[in-house]
């Protein structure tokens, strides 16, 4: 960002199944009108927005997606709407060159998160945008700390914090706090040990849900609270190769456009999460840096109305006292099982069959104590899901690499195409 007089075309990407969506993509706007002012002289950054969206996740209409307000589409210079019905022109192309078969574009923009942010990825390739930055429908651009017990709320640049770093990087990648673990709050007894507790957690533990992480967020009600001493570092940080995985999230996310065959693209078994996850593993030979700017996760949906400037003094603990967190938390962990499998077949290959042995001995060990104490059968698929997973592990892997593959066609193809 060094260069004057210099147009930067910045797509906003959300791959989102709630019409909330406008109200948190309304705030990031606001902040932008802002920050953008601290932009050098000479550099112009024109917005376009990329949405992927979802009608069955909340049976929604397209119009819940596509009806937005005037201050939304003043911010934007282009606006495309990705659905079930209307996906890109260019991806129902593909579908007719013989170099595509449909299995192969179908492992690419298939249904699951990873389909549909693919779906953004291509379409601000092919609109020619410089960078892509992947903003999340229920997180929100600010940054909450905790001092004695009070919350003390900050607002975040999350475009200009992104602009100012993406330039050098592959991918730049921010902080986040809130809620971001669907875990609650749990009170042992003799029907759920710590010990049942811990053995559980590792063995569903990926690189974010840690026995560490777990205990953390214990002792701060669910809450992860934002470091100040990373609000106030100046300088953005390399993210290392670590187990065969550089890892990110897959928002607050930037991912550099510039030299399009140096994109991969996201993947998720089928029926599973963990497409940032795989992305991650695909990014050894890419520089990507963490960057000191934070969102706040409304995961369980409680805090929405921050966004109108109502900021709580306390943040609620996640108690196990109601039907839908303990959904959330179910279904989290059969989530997170369903794709274990693949994640060890890629990151630990020779250790992948003494691993899988050791996580079913725990899954047996632990989950007859979810049950009791939860008083809910739903636990008892976990174990059932990642003996699937597994089962079909080798599948997947095949999948895993032929998206990969069909990515650079794709990439080869478009630029052919110009």
């Amino acid at each position: 960002m060094n260069r004057t007089n210099q147009t930067i075309n910045l797509g906003i990407g959300l791959a989102t199944g709630r019409r909330s969506f406008k109200k948190v993509l309304l705030s990031y706007i606001s902040i932008w009108k802002e920050t953008k002012k601290e932009l050098p002289i000479g550099i112009d950054v024109k917005l376009s927005l990329f949405v992927s969206y979802d009608v069955n996740y909340q049976k929604t209409s397209s119009k819940d997606f596509t009806n937005l307000s005037q201050e939304i589409v003043d911010a934007f210079d282009r606006i495309v709407f990705m659905g079930e019905k209307n996906a890109s022109n260019s991806i129902s192309g593909l579908a007719a060159q013989d170099a595509f078969s449909p299995d192969a574009l179908n492992s690419v923009f298939g249904s699951g998160y990873a389909g549909k942010r693919n779906a953004v990825l291509f379409s601000a390739i092919e609109h020619h945008m410089d960078y892509l930055l992947f903003l999340d429908d229920d997180e929100y651009p600010m940054a909450v700390t905790n001092k004695k017990g009070t919350c003390l709320w900050s607002g975040q640049r999350v475009f200009l914090s992104h602009l100012k770093e993406i330039v050098h990087a592959d991918l730049t990648n921010g902080y986040h706090c809130g809620y971001i673990s669907p875990i609650p709050q749990i009170i042992f007894n003799e029907q759920l040990r710590e010990k049942d507790f811990r053995v559980f957690i590792k063995a569903i533990s990926n690189d974010i849900i840690t026995w560490e992480s777990i205990s953390n967020l214990m002792r701060t009600g669910g809450v992860t609270y934002a470091s100040t001493d990373i609000l106030q570092q100046e300088k953005a940080e390399k993210v290392p190769w670590e187990n065969n995985c550089r890892f990110i999230s897959g928002a607050n996310l930037c991912i550099n456009l510039k030299e399009p065959l140096r994109t991969l693209p996201f993947y998720n078994p089928p029926g599973a999460r963990g497409e940032d996850t795989f992305l991650s593993t695909m990014l050894e030979n890419r520089k990507v840096v963490k960057i000191p700017c934070y969102t706040f996760h409304d995961g369980f949906s409680y805090y929405s109305h921050i966004l109108d400037g109502a900021l709580p003094i306390h943040l609620k603990q996640i108690a196990a006292d109601s039907p839908k967190i303990i959904t959330r938390f179910v279904n989290a962990c059969i989530g997170w099982v369903r794709y274990k499998p693949l994640l060890l077949y890629i990151t630990q290959p020779e250790e992948y069959e003494e691993r899988t042995q050791l996580i079913r001995a725990a899954l047996r060990e632990s989950v007859p104590a979810f049950i009791n104490y939860f008083q809910d059968d739903r636990f008892s698929e976990i174990p059932k899901e990642f003996e699937k997973y597994s089962k079909n592990v080798k599948r997947h892997h095949a999948q895993y690499m032929l998206t990969q593959v069909t990515w650079e066609k794709i990439i080869c193809f478009l630029r052919q195409s110009d």
